[in-house]
């Protein structure tokens, strides 16, 4: 069998395969709650045979959203909706997760086809906050500095949060704190330039992302896993890099996060990424075997034999697609007749399958 078709068991869930959907933004939310496009949109991919399918990030606070479009659970009236999603995906025989996030500084954007730009006060935007006076780029704004009680309610709200996904039915929760979010930002030093208990050493700045992932755990079911999305490094000299994300890593497994998810970026608009296929799968790989934890690989990942290789090498427990099932929500089913693998199909497509 190909190992991509292998299932693996993580705490008290199994996925029937290693392909995982990547949370990728739809900002396509009202109020926050998940509409009749999420259904579509992550009800295409469950048909289309992913093992795991991880919903977009979606805010713990109104004030974390990315944009006016974003998912949240910051509400209770936020549940039903999800869980209408949950239940579709749960009935085609795949599992389903939510990425809970805060955007911090880089909230209060307009939605990408609209230009993708901070949006005023008059056109619907709000205050921004983070770890320190530091905006994200030339024409944000300057977010307002969290203080220590500030940060013990942000961290409350991602108990709730969490709370609430298990109400909705979501087999695990996965941790943002990728891409120059607010949990990253507090961990980059070209972010953070704090001088209290958040701020400075790497201890400190790693404080709220460890506070972050105990509240979680201590909130949702022992069976229930817990993943956690990470920038591996800034691509930039003296921000956050490869060595202190092993050294997150190793701190996460000990408070009970079962999976790094190792992206990269995101933290500065100017960085230079070398992006290319698998370029982010050393991560993947290093992390894996230096902390000793299980990982998921990211990063322009396309091709079955490309995904079988980086399972079957060991250089990650999953592959997290996203790219290429925006492009394709029956990729597992095409991957399955590249690798020779004969994988059950949905009844209503069987006179597509191929003899």
């Amino acid at each position: 069998m190909a190992e991509l078709f292998s299932a693996i068991s993580i705490r008290g869930v199994t996925l029937k395969n290693r392909i995982v959907m990547s949370p990728m933004c739809q900002y396509s939310a009202t109020s926050g709650m998940a509409g009749e496009w999420h259904l579509v949109h992550y009800g295409s991919r469950a048909i289309g045979g992913v093992g795991l399918l991880i919903v977009e990030a979606t805010a713990v606070e109104a004030r974390g959203r990315i944009t006016p479009g974003d998912l949240g659970l910051w509400d209770d009236e936020q549940i039903e909706p999800m869980s209408k999603l949950v239940g579709f995906v749960h009935a085609q025989g795949s599992r389903v997760g939510v990425q809970l996030a805060h955007a911090g500084r880089k909230a209060s954007i307009d939605l990408p086809w609209r230009g993708e730009r901070p949006l005023k006060t008059d056109e619907g935007g709000w205050p921004v906050v983070g770890p320190s006076p530091i905006p994200f780029g030339p024409g944000y704004p300057t977010p307002q500095v969290l203080d220590e009680g500030a940060i013990k309610g942000i961290v409350s709200s991602f108990a709730e949060a969490a709370r609430r996904a298990c109400r909705a039915g979501f087999d695990l929760i996965e941790i943002h704190a990728a891409h120059g979010y607010l949990v990253h930002q507090f961990l980059s030093p070209l972010s953070n330039r704090r001088t209290d208990r958040y701020g400075g050493s790497l201890e400190g700045r790693m404080r709220l992302a460890l506070e972050v992932a105990e509240a979680v755990r201590n909130v949702i079911p022992d069976g229930m896993p817990l993943f956690f999305r990470i920038s591996a490094t800034d691509w930039v000299d003296g921000g956050w890099d490869l060595e202190q994300s092993l050294a997150l890593a190793r701190a996460l497994k000990e408070r009970g996060v079962d999976l790094i998810d190792c992206s990269s970026g995101g933290l500065v608009p100017d960085a230079k990424v070398p992006a290319k296929p698998g370029y982010q799968v050393p991560f993947a790989s290093k992390i894996r075997k230096r902390a000793e934890v299980m990982t998921g690989a990211v990063g322009i990942i396309t091709e079955p034999l490309q995904a079988e290789g980086i399972v079957s090498s060991g250089d990650a427990d999953v592959i997290i697609l996203g790219r290429a099932l925006l492009r394709n929500p029956h990729w597992p089913l095409h991957a399955a007749t590249v690798l020779g693998e004969d994988v059950a199909w949905p009844p209503q497509y069987l006179r597509a399958k191929p003899k």
